[in-house]
């Protein structure tokens, strides 16, 4: 009896051991950091239009939480055919950006064929492999259930035909200013109002291009956030999703964004993040409560930009229905 005892001790023992090095390993896998970790490219599919012409689509995987890591085109940053710059960022917003760039498949590529974006961050070189197989074809229906717009396996017939929104830069696409002068740009968006835009259990609504999230400790920074005396709140506001998938609050908006350039740039008002962030209190569509701003009947979405660094730089404004999104671009060239 006494053996018996002894074992199931012993047994009863183990499993805990086991339990508890399963669980260390579990949190060891989902580690999330502010900084000093590399980014990833992703190869996001390829998708065709009425006429016949194919892209590549590609994203990438920042792996921190806060840092804009910045990789200049080059050797460590750039493709194996066509030349290295493929109309690739080189600033890199944190956690997950999915389609931010597409690239034409070359004339006779064949499905053996491999575009291959290589990206060295940190320290680490990481690949992405393009290629044209059918697996890989993307459609918009598909892409609105990969950036959290639609949930597993559900669509309608409205969502169906959905297409992208289009945003225009006003002007010029290539504009010139001094370090600190501050420089407006207007971008003016249209959309098919497709998918509706749909309010959370929040009272209020947006009156700007913020958006609107939670007051006070919530739309604090994540340094504040770490500083505050409750660590409920604290672990709320900063840890990654529980979700295996990212959801996403629809509502058409647009955001602006550095995509290319050496200094930091300053946006007025505070922009829409680009980026999955996840965290509750964060001004993303991705964020548990967040209402997607009221845009100006005439589509017009203003913002005033300073330089701090010269330089050339490549800002970007993406219109974002909250399933498809739309791309248009400027180059600022920055003088002291």
């Amino acid at each position: 009896m006494r053996a018996m005892r002894a074992y199931v001790q012993a047994f009863t023992a183990a499993a805990v051991i086991a339990a508890a090095l399963s669980a260390n390993s579990s949190q060891a896998q989902s580690l999330s950091y502010r900084s000093g970790q590399n980014v990833a490219p992703a190869y996001e599919g390829w998708e065709e239009d009425e006429q016949g012409n194919k892209w590549f689509l590609f994203g990438y995987m920042n792996r921190n939480w806060e840092e804009h890591v910045e990789v200049p085109v080059g050797p460590d940053n750039g493709f194996n055919i066509g030349g290295v710059d493929q109309g690739q960022p080189t600033v890199f917003l944190p956690r997950r950006g999915r389609f931010m760039f597409r690239v034409p498949v070359p004339k006779n590529f064949t499905e053996k064929d491999e575009l291959i974006w290589t990206l060295t961050s940190k320290g680490k070189t990481e690949k992405a492999y393009a290629t044209i197989r059918a697996d890989y074809k993307m459609d918009n229906v598909t892409k609105m259930s990969e950036t959290g717009a639609l949930g597993a396996g559900t669509s309608s017939p409205e969502v169906r035909a959905n297409k992208p929104p289009v945003v225009v830069v006003q002007g010029s696409k290539k504009l010139t200013a001094k370090v600190g002068q501050p420089l407006e740009i207007t971008a003016v968006v249209t959309d098919d109002g497709i998918p509706k835009r749909r309010l959370p259990g929040l009272s209020g609504a947006a009156v700007s291009n913020t958006g609107s999230r939670p007051d006070r400790v919530a739309t604090a920074p994540p340094s504040a956030v770490a500083a505050t005396s409750n660590p409920l709140i604290a672990n709320r506001l900063t840890a990654p999703p529980a979700r295996v998938t990212v959801g996403k609050n629809v509502g058409l908006h647009v955001a602006y964004f550095k995509f290319r350039g050496p200094g930091t740039v300053t946006f007025s008002p505070e922009q829409i993040a680009a980026w999955e962030d996840t965290r509750a209190g964060a001004n993303s569509p991705w964020a548990p409560i967040w209402i997607a701003p009221t845009l100006p009947a005439d589509g017009k979405v203003p913002v005033t930009v300073t330089f701090d660094t010269p330089g050339t730089y490549v800002l970007r404004a993406r219109a974002d229905d909250g399933g498809l999104t739309g791309d248009d671009e400027i180059t600022v060239t920055v003088t002291n």
